[in-house]
């Protein structure tokens, strides 16, 4: 599939300008988010390597896959901010910002003259949004934070998993990811804010704080009963069926909790004994009656493929689905068929597919454009519409302050 026209003038966010001085996942996610909302972002780089997934296999002709998947959408500059120029130049682009966007340890823009404050007081209506391990403030704040030690302290690796099983975390940097989305949100939410008080304000976002917000369950248990959370591997914390079991050629995952979708799934599967049995006569008795429960199920579904399974819950309004590997996921013709996937030009690798953005909106659609940027490929066209002059762009250039993608 071929990606459509950049379509940056009909998205949300056009108009608004976002500096990106970011690393890695959180910030670089977030801000993938405004970009295809339409937002102008600039990814501030260093011309040494830049951000250092660039650095990050498999790589396509030398540029890292995940790069050009998550930086989508954005120019990048290449700026030496230890250097004085590189520092005036920055200024000159925070000072045309809405939004800038960082994700380095507490305290590293603070040292380059760039915190919160500074800025506040020379563009009082940026919106500054820091995105940390564990938060601007407290006893971690200084320590390093990735999205493994957040998922741990968070408590997501004691629940995730099969029960008794060794610590787990969730298959995708979770933490990372939600910090990111939450960033973007919050940027946005100050935006609005803007429009009221004239100013913006500083957002605060750890990937700690974004890992424990999604423990809605172990929350209300806790708070409730002062039950601990453990690993139910697929299984739901206060309820059941909810949870993969075992098919004749693999899994498949069903969830037959409500007064509806518990007896059309027994009847479906031929279990209809099971509704007379007082241990499961509503999803809380359910679940503290599991492992009998699971056990009479698989009995049952042990005996069909995954498909035939599928098939016949399917027919009897009973949620339900076979586990995918990531490859078919990649190939759904369900996804194929929506557009989910389109295809970004790059200028050394052509067409590089992307994951679409699932924010479907009518009139406002996210936007498709490019492919992550080489590195310091925007240089130039940004400084100059800064007002930065051919020469003066040449100097730099040639001191080593800026990187041009030549």
């Amino acid at each position: 599939m071929t990606s459509p026209p950049d379509s940056r003038s009909q998205a949300p966010l056009h108009g608004v300008r976002v500096v990106e001085i970011g690393a890695f996942m959180a910030a670089p996610f977030a801000t993938m988010q405004l970009a295809d909302l339409g937002a102008d972002v600039i990814k501030v780089e260093n011309p040494a390597g830049g951000d250092p997934v660039r650095q990050t296999g498999p790589f396509l002709d030398g540029h890292s896959s995940p790069f050009v998947r998550l930086n989508r959408n954005k120019r990048s500059v290449a700026l030496d901010l230890k250097t004085d120029e590189g520092r005036r130049l920055l200024w000159s682009l925070l000072d045309t910002a809405d939004v800038l966007v960082e994700n380095l340890r507490p305290g590293a823009l603070s040292a380059l003259g760039f915190g919160y404050d500074a800025v506040h007081a020379r563009s009082p209506r940026l919106v500054y949004v820091s995105a940390s391990g564990w938060g601007q403030d407290g006893p971690l704040a200084a320590q390093p934070g990735l999205d493994i030690m957040a998922q741990a302290r968070a408590g997501l690796m004691s629940i995730t998993g099969p029960p008794g099983g060794e610590p787990a975390k969730v298959g995708v940097p979770m933490c990372d990811l939600v910090c990111g989305l939450y960033s973007a949100m919050a940027a946005m939410a100050a935006l609005r804010a803007r429009e009221h008080t004239g100013e913006g304000q500083h957002v605060d976002v750890s990937l700690y704080e974004a890992g424990v917000s999604f423990a809605v369950w172990e929350a209300g248990n806790y708070f409730a009963t002062g039950e601990v959370g453990r690993a139910h591997g697929s299984a739901h914390q206060n309820s059941a069926p909810y949870q993969a079991v075992r098919s004749k050629d693999g899994w498949v995952t069903v969830g037959a909790t409500t007064t509806k979708t518990w007896p059309a799934f027994c009847h479906a599967l031929g279990l209809a004994e099971l509704l007379d049995d007082d241990r499961y006569t509503s999803s809380y008795d359910r679940y503290h009656h599991r492992d009998s429960l699971i056990a009479a199920i698989e009995v049952a579904t042990a005996s069909r493929t995954t498909a035939e399974i599928v098939d016949v819950l399917v027919a009897a309004g009973v949620p339900c689905a076979p586990i995918a590997t990531m490859d078919r996921v990649f190939t759904d013709d369900h996804l194929g068929q929506r557009g989910f996937f389109w295809d970004a030009p790059h200028p050394e690798l052509g067409e590089v597919r992307q994951i679409g953005s699932p924010m479907r909106m009518s009139a406002t659609p996210a936007r498709r454009g490019a492919a992550g940027p080489v590195l310091g490929a925007h240089t130039t066209e940004v400084l100059a519409e800064a007002g930065a002059g051919t020469e003066e762009l040449e100097r730099l250039r040639e001191s080593g302050v800026i990187a041009t993608g030549e």
